[in-house]
């Protein structure tokens, strides 16, 4: 599962003063060599952690402060700089039971950001004339059909539109099956019968219309390599993407191989490993992937290299540059894109028990992967932000600043109904500043940076205008997900940002 839910889910229990049980307190701190390289850049991770809001007279706090704070038992980073994997480091636990260290090769659950691997072998599969990207996805489906849909998707729907969020097909995420339980097949998933626990995968808006997340769409996807590579879709994944770029760590696998489970990280809520260890997903292209920092951050710099016009790499550099174009709103295949400023994408991922996160530039060999096993963003956006100080990217995340003050008229250039990607939110100018209204019972007054930037503590989003304010696009705590101002309200208010 990936997506606003979970943060408005994590925004209530802050404001209602929810705070972690820290379980893992109870074992021993790892030594200090356990984790992984030892450099001035991971003592700078491990000692200046800083929210994007700061008062005066605040100090960094420790990496070890935040994961007591948020009861994370785990985390593992893997920082690429110059074109290479300039470091990865684990800190803390695999689990609370067995007090085992996080190391450089732990493997953690990469939930949503699976769909980055799963892009790469479709789009490698295009380039290799086994399917068509702009074509009906039918016609690569021979083990299971989509159901026609003459009114929204008249056409059928397109491989772009399945890793573009476009195709109008619904299901956002899955919550995955305990160890033990019978499995979905692919196609029961699809069909949403038993045991799959989600709703049938179908069209609910125009195909290709607009953005709509949707796990289910990747699902299709899945089974639709599986028909045209004439092998399983795991198993395409090992011998077309994870083998050659030397990620040994990593596998499409639920549950995941005896290799694999001699150094991983559990899920954990609330500070305690999650019933069961974790959560099975067969649902293995939107959230099956198993993998290391360090593996992730591989695939990072096979993306990066293409898109820079290298060959020899997963994919020609034309086809990377689809991959990183934009087809609706803020969304190229299998990532999310920035298109304003210098040329990044990303994608972040939650299963239950296991918060992720990778971002990197397009056009420079840079980036960061987060991975840890206590599901909370907060700890992952002060890693990054620390990672983005240290090397200087404030692209990737804003150094810490203090909040600003505007003057009434200036919050009134940001004051109105947005809406897109189905959030509805009202903004409101008041003397006090600026308040974001998704229909709870009191607005939440944003904190404001700029006078284009402003940031949602509850929801640990910070959001930017464009210059205009004809919009504003989440830039850092979620995905690049865009609102467009309208007129008047043109449904109920259903989310907040």
């Amino acid at each position: 599962m990936r997506g606003i839910e979970r943060l408005v889910m994590r925004g209530a229990m802050v404001v209602a003063g929810f705070a972690a049980a820290p379980a893992f307190a109870l074992c021993p701190e790892p030594a200090a060599s356990a984790g992984g390289p030892d450099n001035a850049h991971t003592r700078y991770v491990e000692s200046h952690l800083l929210p994007p809001v700061i008062r005066k007279g605040d100090k960094p706090v420790t990496l070890a402060e935040r994961m007591r704070q948020y009861g994370v038992p785990g985390i593992s980073v893997a920082v690429i700089h110059d074109g290479k994997l300039a470091w990865a480091r684990g800190w803390g636990v695999r689990d609370v039971v067995s007090c085992k260290a996080v190391t450089p090769d732990t493997v953690f659950q990469s939930a949503s950001i699976s769909k980055v691997a799963t892009a790469v072998l479709a789009l490698r599969m295009v380039e290799q004339g086994k399917l068509g990207l702009d074509a009906n996805i039918d016609d690569a489906l021979r083990s299971w059909k989509l159901p026609a849909d003459p009114t929204l998707a008249p056409h059928g729907v397109t491989l772009r539109q399945l890793l573009s969020h476009t195709s109008g097909l619904g299901v956002h995420g899955f919550i995955g099956y305990m160890p033990g339980v019978p499995l979905p097949t692919p196609e029961q998933i699809l069909d949403g019968v038993p045991p799959a626990n989600t709703p049938a995968v179908r069209s609910v808006l125009p195909a290709g219309q607009a953005f709509e997340y949707s796990g289910g769409g990747y699902v299709v996807t899945q089974v639709a390599l599986a028909d045209a590579g004439g092998a399983p879709f795991a198993e395409l994944e090992r011998r077309e993407v994870l083998g050659p770029l030397g990620m040994t760590r990593s596998a499409f696998a639920m549950p995941p191989s005896p290799d694999l489970a001699t150094n991983m990280a559990f899920g954990h809520e609330n500070g305690s490993v999650v019933p069961g260890n974790y959560r099975l997903e067969p649902e293995l292209a939107p959230a099956g992937l198993w993998t290391t920092a360090t593996d992730l951050g591989r695939l990072l710099m096979d993306i990066q290299a293409s898109s820079q016009g290298k060959t020899g790499h997963r994919l020609s550099p034309a086809m990377t540059r689809q991959m990183l174009t934009a087809v609706k709103d803020n969304w190229g295949m299998g990532v999310a894109v920035y298109p304003s400023g210098p040329s990044r994408f990303m994608h972040d991922g939650v299963n239950v028990g296991y918060y992720v996160f990778m971002i990197a530039y397009a056009d420079k060999g840079e980036g960061v992967v987060v991975l840890t096993n206590g599901g909370d963003r907060r700890i992952v956006a002060d890693v990054v932000r620390a990672v983005a100080t240290d090397y200087g990217w404030p692209d990737i995340a804003a150094p810490a600043s203090e909040e600003k003050t505007l003057s009434l008229a200036e919050y009134a250039k940001a004051a109105g109904h947005f809406v897109g990607g189905g959030l509805d939110v009202v903004l409101e100018a008041r003397p006090g500043g600026l308040y974001a209204n998704a229909g709870a019972p009191v607005a939440e007054r944003l904190v404001t940076l700029s006078a284009r930037r402003f940031r949602s503590e509850s929801l640990g989003i910070t959001v930017e205008f464009t210059p205009d304010f004809s919009s504003f696009t989440m830039i850092e705590g979620s995905p690049p997900m865009k609102l467009v101002r309208v007129e008047a309200p043109a449904s109920p208010v259903k989310k907040a940002i």
